[in-house]
């Protein structure tokens, strides 16, 4: 297969990780951008060739130029962007602070889009390339306690689906993965944060909180197997725009869907009897 270059945010562990063995094992060049260096050492010594890290910190949109122009000094091209960077707040909406909200949309909205913004004028000159935004199952689907974080993720699903049909005339692609619960670092102690309970909303979320605290290390998803199968895909001829990933995300995503249509259907001539009677239906570009 062609060699290619990727950029992959937050590739210390969890996905961004799995994602840089996969395809530094496959034989392509990976920048990690990462906020410590140090924390992929190991990386750096055995891919001394393949593979560099870079200080990023995904939330400051000024350096994202500067990370896709440190790639091409290195390695000539930008084939693959993935924004990977992420984790959660749990919390009722009353519970969340405006300064949690801001923080998680910079994470998972602001800098990906400055990221993408810079790597696109490469990406164009090539004729090719592939970005691949790590959502979440949340971000199709939301349940109470995590708004903060669906909220991001469905933001980012938006962008990125405009994104695909704005860029697919230059042959650059846009895969959003909508991954379920895999065994990475994304429920630890040390990641995963709780607002403080309010009495308000303590037994309606009791449920939510234990069992966000307590699936770390029994998620059912493998990580190297998610990361070989976009890896495989983006070396392949056809991306999907959205990949749920792991058993758990099909059939929820699925049932999400479902539902929808039918509540759509439920009240659909309620919702055409808001329309002007005389008036034909639009005709639009898309």
């Amino acid at each position: 297969m062609t060699t290619k270059t990727w950029i992959i945010t937050g590739a210390s562990r969890g996905f961004g990780r799995a994602l840089a063995e996969a395809a530094l094992a496959g034989g392509d060049h990976v920048v990690a951008a990462v906020r410590r260096p140090e924390s992929v050492a190991d990386l750096a010594a055995a891919y001394p060739d393949d593979f560099m890290a870079a200080a990023f910190d995904v939330r400051d949109v000024t350096a994202a130029e500067g990370l896709v122009r440190t790639t091409l000094d290195r390695f000539g091209r930008l084939d693959v962007l993935v924004n990977n960077a992420g984790r959660a707040v749990v919390g009722a909406v009353e519970e969340v602070a405006d300064a949690q909200l801001r923080e998680l949309m910079d994470l998972h909205l602001f800098g990906p889009a400055a990221l993408v913004r810079a790597a696109l004028p490469a990406m164009r000159a090539q004729g090719a390339g592939t970005i691949v935004q790590m959502s979440s199952q949340g971000g199709r689907m939301s349940f109470p306690g995590v708004s903060t974080y669906s909220a991001s993720k469905f933001a980012l699903e938006g962008w990125s689906e405009a994104l695909a049909g704005e860029v697919a005339p230059f042959g650059i692609r846009v895969m959003i993965v909508e991954p379920s619960r895999f065994r990475t670092d994304f429920n630890a102690a040390d990641v995963l944060e709780f607002t403080e309970t309010s009495p308000t909303y303590r037994d309606v979320l009791a449920r939510v909180r234990a069992d966000m605290a307590g699936t770390d290390g029994r998620q059912e998803g493998d990580p190297a197997r998610a990361a070989e199968i976009i890896v495989s895909l983006t070396h392949g001829d056809d991306v999907p725009l959205r990949l749920p990933l792991g058993r758990e995300a099909v059939e929820r995503i699925s049932g999400v869907h479902r539902r929808g249509l039918a509540e759509v259907e439920r009240w659909a001539e309620t919702a055409r009897s808001a329309d002007f009677e005389d008036v034909p239906v639009a005709v639009r570009p898309i």
